[in-house]
């Protein structure tokens, strides 16, 4: 690959260190996400999101299910760390971000598995939910920086994030992934109590859309840099998927990467809200996929 990640520049700089004391700061009381709950992890409190202070993984793999310009041949290098700040109900890896199905992990053994996931050829590094271990990951990025890694960091995120934690990622993470799930602030607070949702997930992806811009694909078909979002259509919810069209479209980028999901099934607590109780339709999908080709998203995608 002859793309050299911004981190490894970062590092060398000094950058690397100096945000990861700002980031600290942000950890003791918490405030890294949106709910500043103001938890003090260290000292064993746990917030909103039931974080500890310690990083948990519950696996780490070359993944093959992803976008194909994070799978390539050799798939994305996926670790799922557990616990979640939002806490959907319809969450499908409940397992892992409600009920924080892991084990602890050093770190040294998390620089060790990023370092090993590149050894076993995967594309990238690919975080999957790593808002309330930011710090943690930038420690253990460090090692593993100093023990060889070299290929793209990628940001697999909610959405729900501190505008403040994403800016102190800047030259630091090549991919940013973020979902976008509601700009409707009733549906953001009956599905993930957190009604605020859609003004974050805004200014968030605009200033993730800053940092790296549209998504770079390589000769080989390897996303290399730049934003990658995400979108699930849920049943009854077709008018607020066409303002998230609309809102990327406008304000990110007609040239952006979309993902228009259609796999959405209901699970974890979706019983408890009878509009979701059922899979989104193929006619539902169909039309979020033509209103986005239709406005002009040039990279809507399924």
């Amino acid at each position: 690959m002859d793309y050299t990640p911004s981190y490894i520049e970062s590092y060398s700089k000094g950058i690397l260190q100096e945000r990861l004391e700002e980031l600290e700061s942000l950890l003791n009381p918490c405030t890294l996400c949106p709910r500043k709950c103001k938890a003090n992890r260290l000292v064993g409190d746990l917030g909103y999101c039931k974080a500890p202070y310690d990083l948990f993984v519950s696996s780490a793999s070359p993944h093959f299910g992803e976008e194909a310009p994070l799978v390539g041949n050799n798939g994305s290098g996926t670790i799922f760390l557990t616990h979640c700040n939002l806490k959907c109900v319809f969450c499908q890896n409940y397992d892992i971000s409600i009920y924080g199905e892991g084990a602890r992990c050093t770190y040294g053994k998390l620089a060790a598995l990023m370092v090993d996931l590149q050894d076993r050829g995967c594309h990238n590094i690919n975080l999957v939910t790593p808002t309330h271990y930011v710090p943690q990951i930038i420690k253990a990025l460090s090692i593993a920086i100093g023990n060889g890694l070299s290929i793209p960091l990628v940001y697999n995120t909610s959405g729900y994030d501190s505008i403040e934690t994403i800016r102190l990622l800047d030259g630091i993470v090549d991919i940013y992934m973020p979902d976008i799930k509601f700009l409707d602030g009733r549906l953001s607070q009956r599905f993930c109590k957190a009604e605020d949702y859609p003004e974050v997930v805004r200014g968030v992806v605009l200033e993730m859309q800053r940092q790296v811009g549209d998504l770079h694909i390589n000769e080989y078909g390897i996303a290399t840099k730049g934003l990658l979002i995400r979108h699930l259509v849920m049943p009854s919810c077709g008018d607020d998927t066409k303002k998230i069209i609309q809102f990327i479209r406008d304000e990110v980028s007609q040239n952006a990467f979309v993902n228009i999901m259609a796999q959405y099934h209901p699970c974890h607590r979706a019983d408890e809200c009878e509009e979701i109780t059922g899979r989104t339709s193929l006619e539902e999908h169909a039309e979020a996929i033509r209103y986005a080709r239709g406005i002009g998203l040039l990279r809507a995608s399924t």
